[in-house]
């Protein structure tokens, strides 16, 4: 089978599920290639091996934007005119009177041209775009400049926030499917569409490698040697409530808990966590780490007591898979996908969203009982091999797009 996938950034620290289900679905046979919206978010220098190798045979969309969507626009109003005016009638149709949303909407438009040659020039006839936002709405302009058949895998929560900023009801309604990572997530694309397409969603969830993700990593550890270390990965963002974890933790130092709070991301809260942590007087015990890279992570599993994601809003964070194949103790909060992968009391923790009090109480009940801690890790580590098992879901989705594709007609993309 060959099939496109489309990315809004590939390379992504922030999205290392999609380059981690390329390689695995390549590894199975398939021929996959990927296009990018954007390039990189980090220079090449900065790459770990294997997003080099991907970088090196991705197709860069606005690297080429200027030259190439002007081909792309010339060479599909004389070749199919029909095809060209649908893509102006869906920027217009998307744009309403909002002159912003229009000059946006024309980019995803010429990007998506560009995108179907690409696509011509490389034999592929699906697209498979991951997420609900940017890189799925490029996909509709490619589906109305081709014959080729259109897939989106939702997480969700951020596409739910602005359905119709994202055209979330229209992309239901033009995917041949929809692979959702959660059934919170399936819920969703329930309720803002049809009936009669519900059959058109299937879960299946993403993974993580149990062995590279291993409790062997942890084999040297002195449980709170050096006071409870507190792991925390993910974008610096007011979603993922990095601030809320460091009021918990200034909480507990303030109680004489020895605690360290390592916070693993670069992001738009940076600033704001900083000035947080001066204030507080909380330099010794919190640690911002910055961006690090898959084969830098592992470290950092290895060093903590506990990882905690006091999200706002999620879908399944792949971050807390990794943690609990370690077999970290988890923290984390009733939202979303969450309650799918962490039972409470039994893999992991969960709290309220924003109760700081739930945290801070959390946080200390696991530093007092490292016995405990350990359990619930192991349990952990147990709920991802049977349900978040990288190889194992990776081969569930390859028979997803075997059976889907086989059912639709054999398509050919347009020149």
């Amino acid at each position: 089978m060959h099939i496109a996938y489309l990315s809004s950034q590939y390379p992504c620290l922030s999205m290392t599920f999609v380059l981690r289900e390329v390689r695995a679905l390549r590894a199975l046979g398939w021929t996959i290639g990927v296009a990018s919206v954007n390039d990189t978010d980090r220079p090449q220098e900065r790459l770990s091996a294997h997003e080099r190798e991907e970088a090196a045979q991705t197709f860069y969309v606005k690297r080429h934007l200027l030259l190439g969507g002007l081909h792309a626009h010339i060479r599909l109003l004389l070749c199919s005119p029909r095809r060209w005016l649908a893509g102006w009638a869906r920027v217009f149709r998307l744009s309403g009177y909002d002159l912003r949303r229009w000059g946006l909407q024309l980019a995803y438009f010429t990007e998506g041209l560009m995108v179907a040659h690409w696509m011509r020039a490389n034999g592929f006839t699906h697209l498979h775009a991951h997420l609900g936002s940017q890189a799925s709405t490029v996909g509709l302009y490619v589906r109305d400049a081709s014959a080729c058949s259109f897939s989106i895998t939702i997480h969700g929560p951020s596409e739910f926030f602005s359905v119709r900023e994202h055209a979330l009801a229209e992309k239901m309604a033009e995917a041949d499917f929809v692979v959702c990572i959660s059934f919170f997530a399936r819920s969703q694309m329930m309720l803002l569409s049809d009936r009669k397409r519900w059959p058109r969603l299937e879960v299946c969830r993403l993974g993580v490698d149990p062995q590279r993700f291993s409790p062997a990593l942890r084999a040297a550890r002195v449980p709170g040697a050096g006071g409870f270390r507190i792991l925390s990965v993910g974008r610096l963002a007011p979603v993922k409530a990095q601030a809320l974890l460091v009021d918990a933790v200034a909480r507990l130092h303030a109680e004489g808990v020895i605690i360290r709070l390592t916070l693993v991301g670069e992001g738009p809260d940076r600033a704001v966590i900083e000035a947080m942590v001066r204030q507080a007087q909380l330099e010794q015990v919190v640690v911002l780490a910055g961006g690090v890279n898959q084969d830098a992570i592992l470290p950092y599993f290895a060093d903590a007591d506990c990882f905690c994601l006091p999200s706002f809003a999620e879908g399944v964070p792949v971050a807390l898979m990794e943690a609990m194949a370690v077999g970290v103790a988890c923290v984390s909060t009733y939202v979303a996908g969450i309650p799918d992968l962490i039972q409470d009391r039994r893999n992991g923790l969960l709290v309220p969203p924003g109760d700081l009090d739930s945290l801070v109480n959390a946080l200390r009940e696991l530093a007092a009982a490292p016995d405990w801690a350990a359990q619930l890790g192991e349990a952990g580590r147990a709920k991802v091999l049977a349900d978040y098992h990288l190889e194992n879901n990776v081969a569930a989705l390859a028979s997803i797009f075997q059976r889907r594709l086989s059912a639709l007609r054999p398509t050919q993309i347009t020149p």
